[in-house]
């Protein structure tokens, strides 16, 4: 096989938002495609129509935008939702019947319950006993006709070869006595007439692939390369769900992660090179095959991901951060400056000090609004006769500084606490308070810049009445 031709595809069920198993799954597909230069396919699996939504379909969409996985075909372009297909699950079907490969079956559903609540009483696997096998009926469920003895062997790509014994096996239903067909008989046409080459999809589908062979072998079509990854877990070992926390893309996006800290987490969810742990988009490409990924379940760090969310906080400019933050401050309910510059500027002191652009927003609110109230403690340390005399002084000599800048305040501060007799933390954790409402913030003086005059002196003035002192 030529790397050029080689086909996978990512196929969700719009049921909810992409879970991040599901955007693992569509990310190592992605690299894969990638790496070898082949055709990346989304397809939209919504024939369970009590739950596939278009708004579902949209979302899906989006998380994939949003982390940047393009794909070569697939929606808007039609034929790749499975409801657009019904025609060709029809053609299929009646080439089974045709073959004699596929029968018709009428057992009532209740015998078919009552049958399984049996086996599950005696902790068995409950398996079609073959009713309808030679009745030649030309109506019902139609099923496919397994072997009933022998094995099928899944030659998995990442676990290896797992043998299933076909006594474990039924005659799985193709398509449904209403006429609709069934998930595993949809996933085996599409991705036959797809052309599709590498199967790269969840552990939890590795025990219906056995079926779906067997459905290719009555087909008479050739079988692609399997390869099942395996399940994102919580910190109890235990699936990762809803009870673990966020879950879901748009839930991390929300949140204020960075998609490309998001694609290199996931991509480091099972796999790795070396003791690398940041990788560029164009060395996941260049470095990722999935042979190199873990048979073992991958324990999702939520820690190791906002870590990495800020170190790519780090590595961004002022202007990019600023952009991507304007949002998360009116969300926050706040005001962003309109320009940019200055917003960029409080951005960069900001991002050493923030995993996620809401934490971002949240270190530096008081750049987008005054102090409602001050750190008691600190309130009571820096709001003294003295601190209040001190806050008198700083506004009438930053009033007459020349140039607001963060050289030539520091200047001033440093001339002040030599004239004053203060150590210069004291006359800065001071204007702190008096700006910031609270004694942590990004270096002062780069702070009293951004600010500008104007807005430092309303600050220092508001403090002075806090502390009791009318100016």
């Amino acid at each position: 096989m030529s790397a050029a031709s080689v086909r996978v595809r990512f196929a969700p069920s719009p049921t909810g938002h992409l879970h991040v198993g599901g955007a693992r799954t569509a990310l190592f597909n992605w690299l894969y495609a990638r790496h070898h230069g082949g055709t990346f396919i989304l397809r939209i699996e919504d024939t369970d129509r009590s739950r596939s939504t278009d708004e579902n379909i949209d979302s899906i969409v989006e998380a994939l935008q949003w982390l940047g996985l393009d794909w070569d075909e697939g929606p808007p372009a039609p034929g790749y939702r499975q409801t657009e297909r019904l025609a060709l699950y029809r053609e299929h079907a009646e080439r089974l019947v045709a073959a004699g490969r596929a029968y018709y079956c009428d057992c009532p559903p209740e015998l078919l319950e009552a049958e399984r609540k049996t086996a599950e009483q005696r902790k068995e696997t409950y398996r079609y006993p073959g009713r309808c096998r030679d009745r030649e009926l030309r109506a019902g469920a139609l099923r496919l006709r397994i072997p009933p003895s022998g094995t099928t062997v899944v030659d998995d790509l990442i676990h290896g070869p797992v043998t299933f014994d076909h006594q474990q096996l039924d005659d799985w239903i193709l398509v449904r006595s209403d006429g609709t067909p069934t998930y595993n008989f949809c996933v085996v046409v599409d991705d036959v007439t797809m052309r599709i080459t590498h199967v790269i999809r969840g552990n939890d589908h590795l025990s219906n692939t056995p079926k779906q062979i067997l459905c290719y072998e009555a087909l008479g079509y050739p079988t692609p390369a399997f390869a099942h990854v395996s399940m994102i877990l919580g910190s109890d070992r235990a699936r990762l769900s809803k009870r673990h926390g966020a879950t879901s893309v748009q839930a991390f996006r929300d949140a204020g992660l960075l998609p490309e800290a998001m694609v290199n987490y996931l991509a480091r969810l099972g796999w790795s090179h070396g003791d690398q742990e940041i990788f560029s988009r164009d060395e996941l490409i260049a470095l990722f095959d999935i042979k190199d990924v873990s048979s073992a379940g991958a324990i999702f760090d939520q820690t190791k991901l906002e870590w990495l969310s800020q170190e790519y906080m780090k590595q961004m400019s002022g202007a990019q951060l600023g952009e991507l933050i304007r949002p998360f401050v009116r969300a926050a309910g706040l005001e962003p400056p309109a320009d940019a510059t200055q917003l960029a500027r409080m951005a960069d002191t900001l991002k050493e000090r923030a995993r996620t652009l809401v934490e971002m927003v949240e270190v530096g609110r008081f750049y987008f609004e005054r102090p409602r109230e001050y750190e008691p403690k600190a309130a009571a340390k820096f709001f003294t006769p003295e601190g209040r005399e001190r806050l008198g002084l700083l506004v009438e000599r930053l009033q007459a500084l020349p140039d607001f800048t963060p050289g030539a305040l520091e200047s001033l501060y440093r001339e002040l606490t030599t004239g004053l007799g203060v150590k210069l933390v004291d006359l800065a954790q001071l204007t702190r308070l008096a700006v910031a409402g609270k004694t942590a913030s990004p270096p002062i003086f780069e702070v009293l810049a951004i600010l500008g005059r104007e807005e430092t002196l309303a600050r220092l003035r508001r403090a002075l009445e806090a502390s009791g002192v009318a100016r």
